[in-house]
Parts: C-alpha cells; structure tokens; sequence
C-alpha cells in the first residue's frame, strides 16, 4: 500500500520517494554496494506501487543506473517506464556559474534525458550554489523554456532559502516544488519557507527524513562512532548543533517507544511525523539494498495518534533549531557545513 499526491495538474508521485543519493560514487565510506541487488529493489518498489525516484545529474552515476532500469522495464516486466516518475537536478558547478546560459542548460538537460533513457524529464530541480553570483532568475526561466519546448514536464528548486526561492516564484516561473532538508533533527523550513509554501500551493519535497540511516533502531544505546557514508559525516554535525548525542538517544527512545506501539521501526515514525506536517507533500528515503524495501512500504501501514505527534513536537521544542533558513550554514563561507559540501561535481 502506498500513497500518492497530485504534485500539480496532471502529475501525481508517491509521497515516499525512492531516493537514489546514497548509490551515487563516493557516498559510501565503507565499500561498495551490491548494484544488482539494488536493481532488484527498484523493481520490487514499482511492484508495491513505489514509482516515484528521485537522482540528480551531480550524484554520479545514478542517472545512468535509472537508465537501464528504464531499460529492463521497456524490455518487459508487467511494467511499463511509462508507469514510473523520475525526478532529477540541474545543478550547475560553482566554478561554473557564469558562464551558465541557455545553451548550456539545453546541453545538460539533453545529456539527462539521454543517460536517464527519456522523451521527457518529469520534474528537473535546480539549485544555484551562489546568490552572490548573476544568473539565477535567469537559468530558473531557461528551464521553462525548455518547458515549453517539452523537454522538461515539470520545474522545481532544491536547496533554496525562502527568500531567494520567493523571487522565482513572484518572476512567473511556475514552480511546482521545492525540495529541502527537513526531519526531527534540522527543523530550519519550519522557520518561514512552509508557511510561503503554503500561501502559494507549493509542495515541499523532503529529504534527510531518516538522516542516512541515524534515525533506525541500530543506534539504540551506541556511541558515536565513524560515519558510514557521506551523508552520515552531514547529520552527525547536525546532531552535534541541536540534540547532542545523549539527547538524540533520548529522541531515540521516545520514537522507538512510539514505534512499537505501532509494530513498526523508528524509521517508519521518523518519516511519518514528516508526512504529517503542513506543507509536506513527499519524503525523500534512500534505497541501497533490497532489504529496505519492505520497511518502506510500512510507512502507509500505520498513522501516527495527534498526541504522539505532539509528544514528539514537544520534545523537539526543548532543543535548538539549526541556525539560519534552509542551506544556509552550507552556504556559508569557513562553515563546516559547507566545508562538506562538494560542488563542482558536473562534468
């Protein structure tokens, strides 16, 4: 069982969305992972009704990968690539950025559709990693161009803060979502970018939901240890800045508690509670083996009481938001947060 929402006129995606972060090259720190087996995912989610995908032309390697898997379902597996979404980005290199221009975007939307095996490309997310750069507003209406041109069905942004993404808004440009960090631990779109989101009908796409793996049940009751990916070396800073590690294990407890209420994991609680707040209109969770399949599917198999989720809101409010709006610490210059941050990573 799962859920869908009507992201805009005529396009509907799951409100879980398989994400494909973590299969990008690089991200795991401790080895390589079993691309068959992930493979096998992807074809046991569209089975369960998981359709939705999401990949960017910066994670190496995962465009490619959804290409062939478009390619075994064109080759026949009760499946039609028709039936399934793919989300990507449009992230330009930093190193790049003025140099960005319509013909560039083309070029790179067209080596998308190519790598992704595509007539169109359902949703192209773009972020600008420089406000302080010219061109934004400007690439932002490239992608509607190619809109136009039916290259490109839908155009959102991710990684924006609220005001910057306000201006392509109020310019015109039909944006359909914005896709921002958001779980129990950085609660930085709470402050104003949900409240905008809302007055204008646009849905936030969320990731870090369960922040790479932290909010499961096998870090009850450990210590911090080495990350394991990319995105574990990301959430343990942001641990370090709200909850700490003994409040984290706290946080921990209550959801496990909550969890088994519901016979599910920590994981399922920690998504859900996200599903649950206004404005959101999908969670982002990664898929690396076959293994987390069935997890997800239980997301939809349960609904959190109003007074779990005030348990857990309650909890939170005893503790920091990270500072400033949405990517912001990871914008700025000397943060450890954007010292993390690789972004030159488009050929």
């Amino acid at each position: 069982m799962t859920q869908r929402i009507q992201l805009t006129e005529g396009y509907t995606i799951n409100r879980v969305i398989n994400g494909c972060w973590q299969l990008s090259q690089g991200h795991n720190l401790m080895g390589s992972l079993d691309m068959q087996d992930v493979m096998q995912a992807f074809h046991m989610l569209v089975e369960r009704g998981f359709t939705t995908f999401d990949c960017a032309d910066i994670y190496t390697g995962t465009e490619e990968f959804l290409g062939e898997f478009v390619n075994e379902l064109k080759r026949g597996s009760g499946i039609s690539p028709h039936d399934i979404q793919i989300h990507t980005k449009f992230v330009p290199n930093i190193n790049m950025l003025s140099q960005v221009d319509y013909q560039y975007t083309e070029n790179i939307i067209d080596r998308s559709l190519r790598r992704l095996n595509r007539d169109v490309l359902d949703l192209v997310q773009f972020h600008w990693w420089d406000y302080d750069t010219p061109g934004c507003l400007d690439t932002a209406g490239h992608l509607y161009r190619l809109k136009e041109k039916g290259k490109i069905r839908n155009v959102g942004v991710t990684n924006f803060d609220t005001r910057h993404f306000a201006e392509i808004v109020e310019a015109g440009i039909p944006i359909v979502s914005i896709q921002t960090q958001y779980s129990v631990f950085d609660r930085r779109p709470e402050k104003a970018l949900i409240e905008y989101c809302k007055t204008r009908n646009i849905s936030l796409l969320c990731y870090g939901t369960i922040a790479g793996g932290f909010l499961s049940d096998k870090w009850l009751g450990r210590t911090v240890e080495a990350p394991e990916t990319r995105s574990q070396v990301k959430y343990l800073q942001v641990i370090e800045d709200t909850l700490g590690w003994d409040g984290y294990q706290d946080l921990l407890i209550l959801l496990k508690r909550i969890a088994d209420r519901h016979d599910v994991n920590i994981a399922n609680v920690a998504a859900k509670y996200i599903l649950n707040q206004p404005g959101v209109g999908a969670a982002i969770i990664g898929v690396r083996n076959s293994r987390h399949v069935e997890s997800n599917t239980k997301v939809f198999e349960f609904d959190l009481e109003d007074a779990e989720i005030d348990e857990i809101r309650s909890f939170l409010d005893g503790y920091p938001i990270l500072s400033g709006e949405p990517f912001e610490l990871e914008r700025t210059i000397g943060s450890k947060y954007r010292n993390i941050m690789k972004m030159n990573l488009n050929e």
